[in-house]
Formats: structure tokens, C-alpha cells, sequence
């Protein structure tokens, strides 16, 4: 792996703009909407994520998978290959990568009872040589460039306390030496506590339900994170704006968080004293928490527009998300919670209520299964009634699919 990310195929292949998405996706637009769309994106990677966590899979093999599907999509369509069978390779070669191996035929028992049960889908390939010879299209396809950078570990370099993220040690594979990691000597980090590290952390994990990994490099989606929970966690917005605007939020995860050091021991009414929690280097007497927040960010030379824009397509992701209805009664409680807080949130930096039209339509993860299977449908159908097309290939992902238009033929 490129210990440099500026020379990685990562940079300088894949990062695409928003004019390589829409082309990529101009065939799938013909059978579905944009919001479906996204729903498919937020859905297998849920796929993945569930499949990968059968396979008792680290996070950061999860987020190579999801990437590897992305990339994998910049050159196909939804409507003219099977996801579920992609989604399953993405995770075998992942694993792989990441050096975290699974055995072909585990992945293949676990996607089918996965797959089978969670989302109807009966057809999965038994033979675990399909999904085999799926590896080797999708390895073609991502040009055999598998290098992958994440924004877990540019939250660490931002970041003077890691918390639980595991970095590399000194001798093992993927190690970069702090000097020469592009965020240059480390001085200057954004010290935050466990809690505010951890809600980083479920950020950019949920970030992996967009595009985002495909149009931006990982540092500006971990300062995003980081920026977001600057806003949205209880602890740090309660310095930040005040105990009357961040009375009404409600942090997700907020059970598991700590309180706050510096206002846990004090008694009501007593003024609250604020310490340098954010920058190492700065004077406790003299900086105030916001002030220290826009100084971190002002020192990173990024565009605060850029960041808040990713924030916003993050923020607007949730809403979407939250509209999928056969959840858990604790995971409903967890995204109704985070909801009205990005709400909050949204409203008290002038982003409005992001994403509110996709809250009113509820789905089922069944439902935007169905989307795929009837945008595959609706194209076969087309190819069979266009007089000039010639069927050149197969569609290469299940036995006894309908064939269809492809790259490939089996």
C-alpha cells in the first residue's frame, strides 16, 4: 500500500466529481427516481455492513467492502447486474485486503442466510464458485487498483486522544510515521473526550451510506465528522451555544458518553470554567470553547463551505435513512433521537430542516429490494423490445436470471 496518499490510485483515480455520478447512473435514472436511488446506496451498504458483521469483520473491512461496491458502480448499473452477489465479493476481496480473510464457502453460507432472511432474496448461487468467478470482475473492473484510504485514520491525526481507534505500531503493514503524514508534526490537535471521539467515529461510518467516499479524500470527511460533532454532541454544543439552544438535543448516543469534566462538578447557577479541551496549545484563561473550534478549523486550510457541505449531504442522508420502517424498536428510538437533533442542528447553523421531504415517504428495506428487481425487469424488458439492440452478453450474477445487456458473459 501507498503510504502516501497523494500518489495513491485512490487519489488520483478514484475521486470522481458529480458529473462521472450522473453518468454512471444515467441508465439506472431511467427506471428510477433519485431518491431510490439513493435508498439503493443506503441500503447495500447496510448489506454489507450486516453481512460483514456475520462474518465478525472489523469496521475498517466493512468500509473497504462499501468502497469497493462504490467503485465497482462507477462502471455498472444496478439494473443490469445483481448487487447481492457484488456485495458479497466486495466483502471476500475486502477481507483479503485487509488481511482479515474469510473462507469463500463461510461467505457464501452466511450472504445466503443473510440475504435469505433478511431480505427475501432465495437465489443466491450456492456453487461458491460463482462468487469466485465474481471476484475476478470485480478485481477487472477496479483495475486491480485496491488501495483504500479511510477517514478513521485522519480523525486519529486530527485528534490528540484516539480514544479506541486502533492505530498501526511501528513494523506492521499500513504504518506511517507522524512526520510524514500529510496533517505534518501533530502539534495543534483537537483534544476531545472519549465520547465526542466515539460520535466522530459513527459519523464516518455512516458517511459510507453516501457517495462521499467516491467525490472527496477521507481528511475532508473525518473533519466534517468532526465538525458535525462539534454541533451535535451534548457535552461540547452545551459549551458552545449555550445551555438554552442545546437543552432540547438529545444525542443519540449520549447514554454511553460521559459528562462533560469541566461542568459535571459544578453546582447550578456557578459560572462554568472553561478549559482548554480543544487545543493543547492554547491559554484556558483567554480562548473561549468557539473560539478554539474556529481556530482548529482556520488552521487546517480547508474550506469551511466544503465542510459544511458535506455536512449537509451527511445530514440529509440520516433523514433519508430514517425513513426505512423495519428497524428494531431500540434502533427506531436511537435514529428518532438523532433526528431531532440534526434537526436542531441544522436549524441553529441556517441549514434548514435537511432533508425533510424524504421523511414523509416511508419504505421497507423489502421495498427497495423490490426497486432493484423491478429496474432489472424494466430493462430486459426494453432490450427485448429494442429492435436494434443485440443481446452481446448475460447478465453473470445468478443461475436462471434473465438475460440481459451486459459486459460480461458467462
Amino acid at each position: 500500500m501507498a503510504t502516501d496518499f497523494w500518489r495513491s490510485s485512490h487519489y488520483k483515480y478514484w475521486l470522481v466529481d458529480q458529473t462521472i455520478l450522473k453518468q454512471a447512473r444515467s441508465d439506472d435514472l431511467k427506471y428510477a427516481t433519485q431518491r431510490e436511488i439513493s435508498l439503493i446506496n443506503i441500503l447495500f451498504a447496510n448489506v454489507i455492513s450486516k453481512l460483514g458483521k456475520r462474518l465478525e469483520f472489523r469496521q475498517q473491512v466493512i468500509a473497504t467492502a462499501i468502497v469497493y461496491f462504490r467503485r465497482f458502480y462507477l462502471k455498472n448499473s444496478y439494473c443490469e447486474t445483481d448487487p447481492f452477489v457484488v456485495a458479497a465479493a466486495c466483502c471476500y476481496v475486502a477481507a483479503k485486503v485487509e488481511e482479515s480473510p474469510a473462507h469463500l464457502k463461510s461467505v457464501v453460507t452466511e450472504a445466503r442466510n443473510a440475504f435469505g432472511n433478511d431480505y427475501g432474496i432465495k437465489s443466491f448461487p450456492t456453487d461458491h464458485t460463482k462468487l469466485g468467478e465474481m471476484e475476478f470482475y470485480l478485481l477487472e473492473d477496479l483495475d486491480f487498483q485496491l488501495t483504500v484510504y479511510h477517514p478513521y485514520q485522519d480523525l486519529a491525526d486530527l485528534c490528540g486522544n484516539t480514544g479506541h481507534i486502533e492505530l498501526k505500531e511501528e513494523g506492521e503493514e499500513g504504518y506511517v510515521p507522524e512526520e510524514e503524514r500529510f496533517w505534518g508534526t501533530g502539534e495543534g490537535k483537537l483534544v476531545l473526550e472519549e465520547g465526542a471521539i466515539q460520535t466522530s467515529w459513527f459519523i464516518i461510518s455512516d458517511s459510507f451510506r453516501t457517495e462521499l467516499c467516491l467525490l472527496y479524500p477521507p481528511y475532508l470527511i473525518a473533519i466534517a465528522a468532526l465538525y458535525m460533532t462539534c454541533v451535535l454532541h451534548t457535552s461540547i454544543s452545551s459549551r458552545l451555544l449555550g445551555p438554552q439552544q442545546s437543552h432540547a438535543r438529545n444525542e443519540p448516543t449520549s447514554q454511553s458518553m460521559p459528562p462533560s469534566p469541566t461542568s459535571s462538578t459544578k453546582e447550578p447557577g456557578e459560572e462554568t470554567e472553561y478549559t482548554s479541551q480543544f487545543l493543547p496549545h492554547a491559554s484556558s484563561s483567554s480562548v473561549s470553547p468557539r473560539d478554539e473550534i474556529l481556530n482548529f478549523l482556520a488552521r487546517l486550510n480547508v474550506s469551511i463551505e466544503l465542510i459544511g457541505y458535506i455536512s449537509q449531504q451527511i445530514l440529509s442522508t440520516y433523514s433519508l435513512w430514517d425513513s426505512f420502517t423495519d428497524r428494531s424498536e431500540q434502533d427506531a428510538v436511537r435514529r428518532a433521537d438523532r433526528a431531532e437533533s440534526n434537526k436542531i442542528a441544522a436549524s441553529s447553523r441556517g441549514w434548514g430542516d435537511v432533508g425533510a421531504e424524504e421523511r414523509v415517504n416511508l419504505v421497507t428495506e423489502r421495498e427497495v429490494v423490490a426497486i432493484v428487481l423491478r429496474m432489472r425487469q424494466d430493462r430486459e424488458i426494453d432490450v427485448r423490445n429494442s429492435a436494434d439492440t443485440i443481446p452481446v452478453g448475460a447478465n453473470r450474477m445468478l443461475e436462471g436470471m434473465p438475460r440481459v445487456v451486459g459486459r460480461y458473459a458467462l
